[in-house]
């Protein structure tokens, strides 16, 4: 069977398989800690994405200068090593399902960076979602304190939301200074800064602990998989699905990732209560507004060949193409 991304079947098959990838990040990342430390688990997100990224950080490394290099810098600490050890911290006190949960705020927190330190324009709607979106993230948390893992502190989930802060910033760094780069580009230049500290880091931490978990290597790949599959090769799907198909149909990933988070959470034993679906629901009600541009967001098909994509994904002042960021960056 031949995969064509130019039929709509494989176009939903592409972004289900994505949402799926994003999905499991923050379960893989919970398999790292029953052997790791959070630092370690960060710091193996970081360095493992580094050494898979390392030959288009070769084939790009070129296009770093004076002009991006601080901005290259933010996105590599702010945006990737940052999220990274906030959210294997947070996931030391709450459940997988809730860390994907608000992961999902990333955009939230896009918006109301980009008016306060980028003079981002923004409309009533985009507000409107903004509060909603918090909202939901503060009674997500609050109702989360029967859930948190052996009764720890469900407030944990504010360093989950710090994350996404990160993240925001992160975004809009590069939709205002980043124009002249792919997103490719951005995605591999984006871990070669922070990925040698991260090594250095590895190479002198302690692993006597996790040795004496007896399932270490497990867990080990576990986080290899988080890296591999979450950062590296879900952004080559996703350059590719923008391709074949418009920005707000990929943007839609958005909306499916945290669905996932709870079915692997679920799948692992976590609870899961009405209350936080509600929540839940509350927080992509508010993404939803903040994105919305009119129109169903499946309504128009981009055909191969036109390579405008990669700069809109750097240039645009799109919402739907805001999110692509939010995808991107979000390497859980």
């Amino acid at each position: 069977m031949q995969i064509d991304l130019g039929k709509r079947s494989w176009q939903w098959i592409m972004l289900i398989f994505l949402a799926f990838i994003w999905g499991a990040s923050f379960i893989l990342m919970k398999k790292g800690l029953q052997s790791f430390t959070s630092m370690q688990v960060g710091a193996m997100r970081i360095f493992f994405s580094f050494v898979f990224f390392l030959p288009l950080i070769y084939r790009n490394v070129r296009k770093v200068n004076k002009s991006n290099l601080v901005s290259l810098l933010i996105v590599g600490f702010v945006g990737n090593s940052i999220p990274a050890f906030l959210f294997a911290t947070a996931q030391t006190q709450i459940e997988s399902s809730l860390a994907g949960i608000l992961n999902s705020l990333t955009p939230i927190f896009t918006l109301l960076i980009g008016i306060i330190l980028y003079a981002n324009k923004v409309r009533w709607l985009s507000i409107a979602g903004l509060m909603l979106g918090l909202t939901g993230a503060a009674g997500l948390i609050t109702s989360a304190s029967s859930l948190s893992i052996d009764g720890s502190n469900s407030w944990y989930g504010v360093y989950a939301v710090i994350a996404t802060i990160c993240y925001g910033i992160s975004i809009n760094e590069i939709k205002f200074r980043l124009a002249a780069l792919d997103g490719v580009a951005i995605a591999s230049l984006g871990f070669l800064f922070p990925g040698p500290f991260a090594g250095i880091y590895l190479l002198t931490s302690d692993y006597s602990l996790a040795a004496s978990t007896g399932d270490m290597y497990v867990n080990l790949l576990a986080v290899t998989g988080l890296a591999f599959f979450s950062s590296f090769i879900a952004i080559i799907l996703m350059n590719l699905l923008i391709k074949f198909t418009t920005t707000l149909f990929a943007a839609s990933v958005t909306y499916i990732i945290p669905i996932f988070a709870v079915f692997w959470g679920i799948m692992d034993g976590e609870g899961f209560l009405l209350i936080q679906a509600v929540w839940a629901i509350v927080i992509l009600t508010g993404v939803y507004l903040v994105h919305i541009k009119g129109g169903f967001p499946f309504s128009k098909q981009r055909r191969p060949g036109n390579h405008s994509t990669h700069k809109a994904m750097t240039s645009s002042e799109q919402p739907a193409q805001k999110m692509i960021k939010v995808a991107k960056n979000t390497i859980n």
